[in-house]
């Protein structure tokens, strides 16, 4: 009932505002006084000229706008709508005026076209205007009532740093909603054009290098960063800057996070490792994407891992007909499948506990569901833990990559996307050396079958399970000290948003075979990502927390690889994926290789493993030992310049 008043008066000022904006513009043609014979043919054009304004405005949708949340792109519309129904009143006075010398009567229908012109204004200033004020009043109450529920609300002197337009909306969303505790003191921004500006009522006082100075003049309690996508070096720099003057730092939400749905802009928090390490947002063809995984049926092995469960949350956006989650820890399972069917109702989620070495179990599915897609991510991943178990690297890294991968080709399926490692490249361990097996035994499998083979070859990733930020925080936590294998252990990192990104975009290139290299960015030692973590936790490296160094785990190198001058690594049509075309493995040798090495997967001693895995991979090597790690760190020195990967050379990448 409440819905049908509501609709009945917007309709009914609506038709006000137009027969109001149509007498005002007869009114204001004849300095509001019109003769006689001009009032008897407003009052007999009127009703014909509202209802025909009323049905363009209906045409083209203005009566379904939400007038409280009246915006920049309704306010187009609107400007067009009036200005066809205006067109259209033109046309009929030309037409008329044109017959009215034969048909006498016709001259009472004649609008002058002074009133045309004011009615065009006056119509649009009217529908709009409605609209505007009921938006600004309806904000203002809002306002009002939070104000009200929030007067415990303690709010504190903010220093807003970047004025684009992460900064507008923040002013925006500071100015509504007092519940936040914000009260922005001042913008900074380093494009001296903004010096001066005020924005949302909030000044632009300067640039970033002054941040002290103006923070100390205008009284600022804390730091936010507004830049979305801002570079981890800019937010380094800022953090810097207000940790010299004793203020806390906080930073709204990078892009990734933003663009993910899992946070909004105004979900402002503390800076995070993550965020010093921030780099330029990847652009995608989402079309593309969507035109490879919308409507099929996806799987994803591995779906409860780190890699695996992103890869979800992220095809889960492009519309697959059905996404199959093959994970064999019950509970890693649960929580993907979990959050998924919470956030995506309408999706065919279809949990499958299951083992990518058990080929019965996996031929099941593969038969009963009839996948266009694959990506396999299920693997073992940690360097030390398969030095120890060399065994269970072969039968899941090698045996369920084969199985996984002869199935997909028996099967039918389009697409194999295989994740890999940067260690996989002139390996040093056993988990290397099987990712590489792995790489090759798809490599040649692309040459014998109609599904297209790819594998996508990154590094570290931050955040992922037992990667080096979580032990890290856990060690903060307990007091340190926070361990570090060697002071010149250096390692690219990537979040786990931004390498799925890039694994879906480059699973829609090549024609098989094709191992993909993404581009991992600047490298970062990783003691100097503990003294980040330190610095951000709170604490200071060195007084607070200590930082130990504890030498070279089995298999580790200081500089990891993304390929080698035989790939011939060369660009594609992203700028952040590169392409290496490595001539594959003889098909009968390989196969001979994986029979042997399937033999030593059951109760082998590692020995037996190391020499197998190199009659396969011949540029499996021990890694040279170290320097000692005891050794007092070498002086920090600026990262060298990223070389790109299509220059062939050794590139320095990855870290477990």
């Amino acid at each position: 009932m409440r819905k049908h008043v509501l609709r009945l008066s917007q309709l009914s000022i609506d038709l006000c505002v137009l027969a109001l904006a149509f007498a005002a513009a007869f009114l204001m043609r004849f300095d509001w006084r019109p003769p006689a014979d001009m009032l008897g043919r407003l009052a007999l054009t009127v009703p014909y000229v509202v209802l025909g304004e009323y049905l363009v405005l209906w045409m083209f949708g203005v009566p379904r706008f939400s007038w409280r949340y009246i915006g920049l792109r309704e306010l187009w519309r609107i400007l067009a709508a009036v200005l066809i129904a205006n067109v259209v009143l033109l046309w009929t006075r030309l037409g008329l005026g044109e017959l009215q010398d034969s048909y006498a009567y016709l001259r009472h229908g004649v609008i002058p076209l002074g009133v045309i012109a004011g009615n065009f204004v006056l119509m649009f200033l009217g529908i709009a205007g409605v609209r505007v004020a009921r938006r600004v009043l309806g904000e203002h109450l809002e306002s009002q009532r939070r104000a009200r529920s929030s007067r415990s609300v303690e709010s504190v002197a903010t220093m807003l740093v970047g004025a684009g337009q992460g900064g507008v909306i923040m002013a925006k969303e500071i100015a509504n909603r007092p519940d936040l505790g914000l009260r922005p003191v001042g913008f900074l921004d380093d494009d001296p054009a903004k010096k001066g500006l005020f924005i949302n009522g909030i000044k632009v006082l300067g640039t970033t290098d002054e941040l002290a100075a103006h923070c100390s003049r205008e009284g600022a309690q804390q730091v936010l960063i507004t830049m979305a996508s801002a570079p981890g070096e800019t937010v380094r720099r800022i953090t810097r800057f207000a940790e010299d003057v004793g203020l806390p730092v906080k930073i709204i939400p990078g892009l990734f996070e933003i663009a993910g749905g899992r946070v909004e802009l105004t979900r402002i928090r503390p800076v995070a490792i993550e965020d010093l390490l921030r780099r330029e947002p990847v652009e995608l063809d989402t079309d593309a994407i969507g035109r490879h995984l919308r409507g099929r049926v996806v799987v994803v092995t591995g779906a409860g891992g780190s890699i695996g469960s992103e890869i979800c949350r992220q095809v889960a956006d492009f519309g697959p007909e059905r996404l199959l989650l093959v994970e064999r820890a019950e509970n890693n399972l649960f929580q993907i499948h979990r959050e998924l069917s919470r956030v995506k109702a309408d999706l065919e989620i279809v949990p499958l506990l299951a083992d990518v070495t058990d080929r019965e179990r996996m031929d099941e599915i593969f038969a009963e569901h009839g996948p266009s897609v694959v990506f396999h991510a299920a693997a073992h991943k940690h360097v030390p833990m398969m030095e120890w178990n060399p065994g269970e690297a072969l039968k899941n890294n090698v045996q369920g990559t084969r199985t996984v991968a002869e199935l997909s080709d028996q099967h039918g399926v389009e697409s194999f996307v295989m994740i890999s490692t940067d260690k996989a490249v002139n390996p040093s361990s056993v988990m290397g050396a099987t990712k590489r097996v792995a790489e090759m035994f798809c490599q040649a499998l692309a040459g014998r079958s109609k599904t297209r083979f790819v594998t996508v070859r990154f590094g570290n990733v931050l955040g992922s399970a037992g990667s080096v930020i979580p032990i890290f925080k856990e060690q903060i936590a307990k007091g340190g000290p926070v361990t570090v294998t060697h002071p010149d252990m250096q390692r690219y990192f990537m979040t786990i948003p931004e390498a799925c990104q890039l694994v879906l975009q480059a699973g829609t290139m090549g024609k098989g075979g094709e191992i993909f290299i993404l581009d991992m960015g600047q490298p970062v030692k990783i003691v100097d990502l503990a003294r980040d973590l330190i610095q951000l936790s709170g604490f200071r490296p060195g007084e607070d927390i200590e930082i130990e160094f504890t030498g070279v785990r089995p298999g580790e190198k200081l500089f990891e690889e993304l390929s080698v001058d035989s790939e011939q690594a060369d660009k594609t049509r992203h700028p952040k994926i590169f392409v290496g075309r490595r001539q594959p493995a003889v098909w009968d040798e390989l196969i001979g290789h994986l029979e042997t090495l399937g033999e030593h997967a059951s109760h082998p001693t590692r020995a037996e493993v190391v020499r197998a895995l190199r009659a396969c991979v011949p540029e499996y090597h021990e890694p040279p030992a170290p320097p000692d790690p005891s050794l007092a760190p070498s002086p920090p020195e600026p990262a060298p310049a990223r070389p790109r990967v299509p220059t062939g050379g050794l590139v320095p990448s990855g870290v477990e």
